[in-house]
């Protein structure tokens, strides 16, 4: 009773729901035919509506969440506003295939979504609504007293948000000169097999979206995230991952690298790209969307190109 009507953590999960209701919202607005980016965090950070979207002509949200946010709570919130003729294109980080059930239980966002949408949470599945009533213990009691405590000091997750993210939902403060130091000592990530992938809860969900928003006309695309170009990603994997796209009506992007680039061309993860190879793969990713619509491709503009040049991987082939 605590959590659902008087706790609160409105600085970290505060943060996440702001940017999901900011999103979501401008979604709604936007009008079709329009591009919608939807992933984790490699959404935003290695993604640019503003380049794909100028370079397309058509309206752009880069709808990508950070984890905790899961994937269950994105898609019935985005799905009202998809019309036929709109694009969505999900180059997921892997990690949101092979998720298990139990993982979706345990989320984060039961807590927010045990808070502040009750309504949202109760058509999810009944596992999901008793992992949420389930949500939390007396260490998150004591993060949400300290939280709310801060919050009452002008702390405003409003004004976070609008230092980190552009009008289109792109990270907007990956810039180069504040990457993570040791990217480049950073081992790769370890790369699940392709029948965990194929059999993931993650999976599942993303298979029953492609069905159901491709019978109703949206154009469901896939991709690959962004990673090192350290990682061993075969050609089995990449076959499933496209498989569950491909096999449910919608279509899979493969760009010649694979969306893999060396570590320098990272800000603090795999995930998540500097600004100007976050320029760079946006070019990349349009040019290979247009290819996919049959639709006619615009160049970026001059202070993109600009941008983009200035890319680490970029500058070492000059």
């Amino acid at each position: 009773m605590a959590f659902a009507f008087w706790l609160d953590r409105p600085l970290s999960l505060g943060l996440m729901r702001t940017e999901l209701l900011q999103k979501t919202a401008r979604l709604a607005t936007l009008k079709s035919p329009k591009i919608l980016v939807l992933a984790g965090s490699n959404g935003p950070y290695s993604h640019s509506c503003v380049v794909i979207g100028a370079m397309l002509a058509m309206p752009c949200e880069n709808g990508g969440i950070t984890v905790g946010i899961e994937l269950d709570e994105l898609l019935v919130r985005d799905t009202p506003f998809l019309r036929r003729g709109d694009v969505v294109y999900l180059p997921m980080e892997l990690a949101q295939y092979t998720a298990s059930r139990a993982q979706y239980d345990a989320a984060q966002d039961g807590f927010l979504l045990l808070r502040h949408d009750r309504a949202l949470l109760a058509r999810l599945p009944p596992d999901r609504i008793l992992g949420a009533l389930f949500c939390c213990t007396l260490a998150d009691a004591l993060d949400s007293l300290a939280e709310m405590a801060l919050a009452r000091h002008d702390v405003s997750p409003a004004a976070l948000m609008a230092r980190e993210y552009n009008e289109e939902g792109d990270r907007i403060d990956n810039d180069p000169a504040g990457a993570m130091p040791g990217l480049l000592r950073h081992p790769p990530r370890v790369v699940p097999g392709a029948q965990e992938i194929a059999q993931g809860y993650g999976a599942a969900l993303i298979a029953r979206f492609v069905a159901a928003e491709t019978a109703r006309g949206v154009i469901v695309i896939g991709g690959l995230p962004t990673d090192f170009s350290t990682l061993a990603l075969n050609d089995i994997l990449v076959r499933a991952v496209a498989g569950i796209y491909t096999a449910h009506g919608g279509a899979f992007l493969v760009l010649p690298n694979r969306s893999l680039y060396p570590a320098a061309d990272f800000f603090n993860g795999e995930d998540h790209l500097a600004r100007p190879c976050q320029y760079l793969h946006s070019i990349a990713v349009a040019e290979g969307l247009a290819e996919l619509l049959h639709r006619a491709v615009l160049p970026p503009g001059l202070a993109i190109r600009r941008v983009a040049a200035s890319c680490p991987s970029v500058l070492a082939e000059r």
